[in-house]
């Protein structure tokens, strides 16, 4: 039996919560020239949406039928997730939104007291100025502990009457299957390179940015289909740099440039042992390089190179396990080491 409902006469109270990436539902279109571009030219309705047309066909459909289920939103960071969610609240409750919308960032309060506090309250009154169902937009849950995920099965069983709710994470497999069973699932892709740029395009041209076409290329690789990150190392970069080019770009985000890898790679199979360890510890100091950047480049460059099959394979294994060695905390110095002697085997091997 459903307990009594409390009732809320409140209309314009405002989203409760953490946001840990700066978003408040009330202020999505105010778009204010000192806001960071990420949030300035986030998408305001679902036709804005330049990618997921198949996931945002299917979303259309749930609204305009009034039948919208529990959703869970995961895929890479910056491909829409929020801002799909958004614009859904904002075609459902126009006005009102402050009222129907509770956004939290699950990343900043992962225990359980939020689902007993904040959500479960939220969940549990109705505004009498308003009918319809309340949306619970839970981002990053992915970061929820084991416990506050059960809490959260048991609310959406309880308030599925008056509440939808929308959960958002990176990745599903940190989601108990309880959770995920009650909700529709919609996996969002790296966004296409071409729709990146149709995007990057127009934010150049409003913003006035003086920026190469070798420039837009290195900005689109780097992104790997985020958007958002797309949108704030073109802002950072246009603060620091009169005409964005390559090289401007790369030293903006610390990465090492198609060029850096070429001569790292060189240096492993034409130089001493010594002096190539020398050579890519000189340069890793002169650009500010991490380890894990060179051996994520590495990884993609291996494939380019006429290498025996099994020199290949060799190679790659070694990435990979100095890769997992630098994300358990072993020290740099030892990993790029490594790095050169699996090259010099690698060598050996391939005769």
């Amino acid at each position: 039996m459903t307990d009594a409902m409390d009732i809320d006469a409140s209309p314009h109270k405002q989203p409760q919560g953490l946001s840990g990436k700066g978003k408040q539902t009330d202020t999505m279109l105010n778009l204010d020239e000192n806001l960071p571009w990420v949030e300035k030219y986030r998408p305001q309705s679902l036709d804005d949406l330049v990618s997921q047309s198949d996931i945002v066909d299917t979303l259309q459909r749930f609204v305009d039928d009034g039948k919208l289920p529990h959703l869970l939103f995961y895929g890479p960071p910056g491909t829409g997730k929020t801002t799909t969610v958004l614009a859904i609240a904002r075609k459902l409750y126009k006005k009102n939104l402050g009222s129907m919308v509770l956004e939290l960032n699950a990343s900043d309060d992962r225990g359980i007291d939020v689902i007993r506090n904040e959500i479960k309250t939220f969940a549990s009154t109705r505004t009498v100025f308003s009918s319809g169902l309340k949306l619970v937009i839970l981002d990053e849950a992915d970061a929820m502990t084991t416990p506050a995920q059960a809490a959260l099965r048991r609310v959406i069983e309880k308030y599925t009457k008056n509440v939808r709710f929308c959960i958002i994470c990176n990745y599903v497999s940190k989601i108990i299957p309880a959770v995920q069973s009650r909700c529709t699932r919609f996996r969002f892709a790296p966004l296409k390179l071409s729709d990146i740029n149709g995007r990057l395009d127009m934010i150049v041209e409003r913003e006035g940015v003086n920026i190469s076409e070798d420039g837009k290329d290195a900005l689109i690789r780097l992104s790997g289909g985020d958007m958002r990150r797309v949108l704030n190392v073109l802002q950072a970069c246009h603060a620091g740099y009169p005409r964005i080019g390559s090289d401007e770009v790369y030293a903006c985000t610390g990465q090492p440039s198609p060029d850096d890898i070429k001569r790292v790679v060189d240096w492993m199979l034409n130089d001493e042992f010594h002096v190539a360890l020398d050579n890519i510890n000189a340069l890793k100091r002169d650009k500010g390089l991490a380890v894990q950047d060179i051996i994520s480049e590495l990884t993609q460059y291996v494939n380019t190179i006429d290498f025996p099959a099994a020199t290949r394979v060799h190679l790659l294994e070694q990435l990979a396990e100095i890769e997992h060695n630098m994300s358990v905390g072993a020290t740099e110095k030892i990993q790029l080491s490594a790095l050169v002697g699996a090259f010099k085997i690698g060598i050996e091997m391939a005769g």
